[in-house]
């Protein structure tokens, strides 16, 4: 199977950005351009766990894909929740 290029890795953050903005809930940013960001530090975040958690070396599909960066966003989001400021 492929390995995915930086068009699918933009895609693909752009949607575990996007979900992951829906799952939690706070003040961080929501846009376009936020989801992407959020989603591509979701994908290494969560690519970084899969590798030392599960052994996994690469992801290969689609499915696989957004689901590590899915992980990784909420994460981040959740994170990024932490430290903003609450006023």
């Amino acid at each position: 199977m492929p390995i995915l290029d930086i068009v699918g890795w933009i895609i693909v953050g752009f949607l575990a950005g996007a979900l992951s903005g829906l799952v939690v809930r706070n003040r961080t940013a929501g846009g376009c351009l936020a989801n992407v960001l959020i989603g591509v530090l979701g994908g290494l975040l969560g690519g970084y766990l899969a590798r030392e958690l599960f052994s996994q070396e690469a992801v290969y599909t689609w499915l696989g894909a957004l689901v590590v960066a899915f992980v990784g966003a909420v994460i981040v989001r959740w994170l990024l929740g932490l430290v903003s400021d609450r006023n």
